[in-house]
């Protein structure tokens, strides 16, 4: 990992950067993971964690960044439950501008470099005819575990802001935000959502240090007991007046209640209000994982894209 260059606060401006000027013109070809809040809540609760494990590359053309490829190699996770699980492929998150398609060759042997040896996986747009013919050139083929019914492949979905419904709550429910709840609430309405969980309150200090998180769009729904039973952050990138919801997540003792659904409609009229016209949500997109997307179909969501995921295998050269 020597002479390893990694992701600073600066790249992670420029990369959201890339990620807006790509939503202005060809959204469908934003891949997994290079979103403008994908970008910030990756990077941000990462810092923590298994930053060192994630060395990156840049590509600029004219002084404009026009592609970067961030890899996670292998390395040991720590969950909140004291597990350890081991991490053994690799998996690379890159964007390349539409105009300088070209450069997903560089990319790739970029990424063949980093993780020579190592099984090899990649998630670019389904609508990027182009890259997925250059990454079949250099032997990765369609990943048919991702592509199963319990798949790992995910799906951005969209909706505009034109007609948001009132958001309702069970009586004794109430709509916090992250800076009026504190960061210890805000912490724990994660972990308890996502257990068992890699998030820290490490984590969340990066969270909060980036550039584009705002507290007052950090949303909680507090149950009557305290608990704060639901949370979701809210990434607003103003220059194409979007929100992108990540993450969204319940306590499974308060879920079916409808919380979820009004903390959404909630943040969608918060962002409508901050001048957002459209938001956006991610979903594993496989059969096998309805709740989520029946949840963001049901609030107006509809899938804009979708993953292609790809593989290579240790084996190959």
């Amino acid at each position: 990992m020597a002479n390893v260059e990694l992701v600073t606060a600066a790249d992670l401006q420029l990369m959201q950067g890339l990620a807006q000027r790509v939503t202005a013109t060809r959204p469908d070809l934003l891949n997994s993971d290079a979103t403008f809040g994908e970008l910030a809540w990756n990077w941000g609760k990462g810092q923590a964690g298994d930053g060192a494990s994630r060395p990156r590359r840049l590509w600029f053309s004219g002084g404009d960044l026009v592609a970067w490829s961030w890899a996670r190699l292998p390395h040991r996770v720590r969950r909140s439950d004291g597990s350890v699980k081991d991490v053994t492929g690799a998996y690379l998150a890159y964007q390349v501008h539409p105009d300088h398609a070209g450069l997903v060759d560089e990319v790739i042997d970029w990424y063949d470099g980093t993780a020579a040896g190592i099984e090899r996986t990649v998630m670019p747009s389904a609508a990027d005819e182009f890259a997925l013919k250059r990454w079949a050139a250099y032997g990765y083929e369609t990943d048919p575990a991702a592509l199963g019914d319990a798949g790992s492949w995910t799906q951005l979905d969209a909706r505009d802001l034109t007609d948001v419904e009132q958001p309702v709550l069970p009586d004794g429910f109430r709509f916090r935000t992250a800076d009026e709840a504190g960061p210890e609430a805000a912490v724990q309405a994660h972990l308890d959502a996502w257990a068992p969980s890699t998030y820290t309150a490490e984590g969340y200090e990066g969270v909060r240090r980036t550039a584009t998180y705002r507290g007052d769009l950090h949303l909680l729904v507090e149950a009557p007991d305290g608990t704060m039973a639901s949370s979701t952050i809210m990434w607003f990138d103003e220059a194409n007046r979007t929100a992108e919801f990540e993450p969204v997540g319940t306590h499974p003792d308060y879920r079916r209640l409808g919380l979820a659904r009004a903390m959404l409609l909630h943040g969608m009229r918060l962002a409508r209000a901050a001048g957002a016209t459209h938001v956006t949500v991610a979903c594993l997109g496989a059969p096998g994982h309805p709740q989520a997307r029946g949840l963001y179909y049901g609030v107006g969501f509809r899938e804009l894209t979708r993953d292609a995921p790809l593989i290579k295998a240790a084996a190959v050269g």
